[in-house]
């Protein structure tokens, strides 16, 4: 029974690593525009149908979306300016 304590203590803390692992990862900087406001430019775009995914990177806010004729778009934006790059 301690043997299974033990492994579900290092377990716990295994896992507990990684997600403080996760808070290290850049962040938008703090005069970044929100991300709805980003996503709202986007949906002005023309032959717009839906947004699939949006990913942060240091680079910025990349989104892809599908137009109508089913075309796949990747858009990175600036997350201060909400302009793409």
């Amino acid at each position: 029974m301690r043997a299974v304590v033990l492994a579900s203590g290092i377990v716990f803390f295994l896992v507990g690593g990684s997600a403080f692992a996760a808070d290290e990862q850049a962040v938008p900087p703090q005069n970044a525009k929100k991300l709805s406001q980003i996503l709202a430019k986007v949906e002005t775009r023309n032959d717009f149908r839906y947004v699939k995914e949006v990913d942060w990177s240091s680079d910025g806010y990349t989104v892809t979306y599908y137009t109508t004729d089913k075309a796949k778009v990747q858009i990175t934006y600036d997350p201060v300016t909400a302009e793409p790059k």
